[in-house]
């Protein structure tokens, strides 16, 4: 495969060492592997912590997650109810997530996503990170959506996901899996936990010459994270991860040729490939001042490299596209909790900076050799903000969370093609007043609904005063409500949302535009409901299912173009759908069956080239205990090898890219 054999060679020598020195210490509980849909959040304290959003938030436990068997970890937080997976299945551009009403295109990325708290988005609020992360170290996924959450500013549109990984405890646990398309990964995730120090390491490797011809792919992974209680309310920790891949990219297939061989690839597509280096650093520092103060800092660095060949079409030119991005940054976070006479009182005021360095450079070229360069970027950001947020129970049955968050922008380009500079968009203090309501008349069931606002601005050269422009941007508002009901009785859980979401001066990225300029949506709405259901009937069987009906809708276009007024906006499907069954009454052997998929979207925000990507696929996994410390599982996707695809229009024609068919993976898992 693609990585050098001294990578392989480092990365056994990392993990035998490791799991060594692990094997040799007492055992004792790791908290990351608790059942069902339960995990826990590493952080002791609770300021900053999802349990103080009122809105609809989902967990994806780490029984689900370190059970997986995925390409990569997005794939994972489809399993989530009204998640959108936009798969284009192109090597290290691999595929996104996305909710309520927004797409997976890479034009607007709606979804702050943070690793263990740190934000993770690349400054086109992309996330390359989230490929950092194997299944076997997850402790839990929590997934926010709305507008109501004022803990972050930038990318958090529509929501946020935080991936928590696994800390503390005395571990090891070891997976290794094979499987179609000459597939081959190995994880182990280890902890030593002793006197207050923790210690936790992940390494993981994976390769596979994908469905497609032409799709090989090599994926390497490290992390570390080093914890120290001083106390049982102080800690201080630091977080390393390094991971880097190789992929060739098999491409786009016309229409007639993906219907031909869905496997196949494209001959000008023989040289297309990426190479991508991420690195982060983190500090934690969590303290419990008292019973009623603690507080919650953390201090990161994040670095991509990436290095990206592509051709979409017989016509177009082969780009080389050149991405290196330093990102630094802090948030912290505090409460208190008091009594006002008979009700309870908790007041947290929080804030972020993240700071960014980034350097965009394209060329056009022929068979990896340069023959023209069409961007050289310099960009400078800064975004900052500070929340206050109070959350009041007059009642044991009523609590009202009022909160109001302002953010700051700032930042230098320069384009080293032609010389020129400009300075960020004044957007001026961008405010962003919310507000939750929360009743519990009956134990067991929860009325609640939230209303606020989070905001848009432009991402890469979009958020900078360049010329001809001569006027500053305007932020965009998206102002969203959610009613809903949640029942949690017994065996039985669910909930019911009804949620809109409109925009002010929308823009989306011009995703092949040499400059990487922005078209201006102009206003938007979206709008759906959102149904979810869960059961466990008897002991040892469980049911989950998931229905999310949405629109997207441009309500008022750019005065150039009149005639999207009342369009869908594309790649935005009416309906979204999850469910599964999972068993495990008979001793040793766990049994489960899953299955999702979409409707059909517009192609384009035209509504002219019809409408695609409806699908529907179906998995299962048998997995059996052979002893107390070694699983033994065989899972498929896809059984019925249905046909899925993701497609998107050049200007001249639909351009596709299937899926996987059926696939099976065998594994063996050991923990000690």
């Amino acid at each position: 495969m693609l990585f050098h054999h001294s990578l392989r060679a480092s990365a056994c020598l990392f993990a035998l060492v490791q799991s060594a020195s692990l094997l040799a210490a007492e055992d004792t509980t790791n908290p990351g592997l608790a059942g069902g849909e339960d995990f826990v959040v590493p952080a002791r304290n609770m300021a900053g912590s999802t349990a103080n959003v009122i809105t609809s938030v989902d967990t994806l436990g780490p029984d689900v997650a370190q059970n997986a068997n995925v390409n990569y970890a997005w794939e994972l937080v489809g399993r989530l109810p009204g998640v959108l997976v936009t798969n284009f299945n192109q090597g290290s551009t691999s595929g996104k997530f996305a909710f309520r009403g927004f797409n997976g295109e890479g034009e607007i990325n709606a979804v702050k996503l943070l690793i263990d708290g740190v934000p993770s988005n690349v400054a086109s609020g992309n996330m390359f990170y989230i490929d950092q992360v194997f299944p076997i170290d997850i402790a839990g996924i929590e997934l926010v959506r709305g507008t109501s959450d004022p803990r972050y500013g930038l990318h958090n549109i529509a929501g946020n996901a935080n991936i928590l990984t696994r800390i503390g405890g005395t571990y090891v646990d070891a997976k290794a899996s094979t499987g179609s398309y000459a597939s081959h990964e190995g994880q182990l995730s280890a902890g030593l936990e002793r006197g207050g120090f923790s210690q936790n390491y992940l390494v993981a490797y994976r390769e596979t010459n994908g469905f497609r011809d032409h799709a090989d792919l090599d994926r390497l992974s490290l992390a570390g994270k080093w914890f120290y209680s001083f106390s049982e309310d102080v800690r201080l920790g630091l977080i390393a991860r390094h991971y880097i891949s190789h992929a060739e990219e098999p491409g786009y297939l016309t229409f007639v040729d993906s219907r031909r061989d869905r496997r196949a690839t494209n001959a000008f597509n023989a040289t297309d490939g990426d190479r991508r280096k991420l690195q982060q650093a983190s500090l934690h520092f969590d303290a419990a001042v008292s019973d009623d103060f603690d507080m919650t800092a953390k201090a990161y660095f994040n670095r991509t490299r990436d290095d990206r060949y592509v051709k979409f079409s017989a016509a177009a030119a082969q780009q080389r596209r050149v991405t290196n991005e330093d990102h630094w940054g802090a948030l912290a976070a505090a409460h208190y909790h008091a009594r006002l006479g008979a009700m309870d009182l908790m007041i947290e005021m929080g804030g972020d900076v993240q700071i960014q360095n980034n350097e965009s450079l394209r060329f056009t070229a022929v068979n990896r050799v340069p023959t023209a360069q069409t961007r050289n970027q310099k960009m400078d950001l800064t975004v900052g903000g500070v929340y206050l947020q109070a959350i009041l129970k007059p009642t044991d049955w009523l609590t009202i969370t009022p909160a109001y968050r302002l953010d700051w922008v700032g930042g230098d380009y320069r384009n080293r093609l032609n010389n020129s500079t400009a300075r960020a968009n004044d957007y001026g203090s961008i405010k962003q007043p919310k507000i939750s309501v929360a009743l519990e008349p009956v134990e067991g069931v929860t009325l609640y609904g939230n209303w606020g606002k989070t905001f848009q601005i432009g991402t890469e050269s979009g958020a900078y005063l360049i010329a001809p422009r001569l006027v500053d941007l305007d932020p965009s508002i998206n102002t969203g409500w959610e009613a809903g009901v949640k029942l949690a009785r017994g065996p039985v859980e669910g909930r019911v949302a009804l949620w809109k979401q409109s925009a002010t001066g929308e823009i989306k990225r011009k995703l092949n535009d040499p400059l990487g300029d922005f078209d201006n949506l102009g206003a938007t709405r979206r709008k759906g409901i959102d149904l979810q259901l869960s059961a466990k009937p008897v002991s040892g069987l469980s049911f989950w299912g998931a229905v999310a009906w949405q629109k997207a809708t441009i309500t008022e276009p750019d005065p150039a173009t009149p005639l999207l007024r009342g369009n869908e906006i594309d790649h935005v499907p009416h309906w979204l759908f999850s469910g599964g069954v999972d068993f495990t009454a008979v001793e040793r052997l766990r049994l489960s069956v899953w299955g999702g998929g979409q409707s059909d979207y517009e192609l384009t925000t035209a509504n002219n080239r019809g409408r695609w990507g409806d699908y529907m696929t179906i998995n299962a996994e048998a997995a059996y205990q052979v002893s107390k410390s070694v699983e033994l599982s065989v899972s498929a996707k896809n059984l019925t090898d249905a046909y899925s695809e993701y497609v998107w229009w050049d200007g001249a024609q639909s351009l596709h890219s299937p899926a996987d068919g059926t696939n099976v993976t065998a594994s063996v898992r050991v923990k000690l």
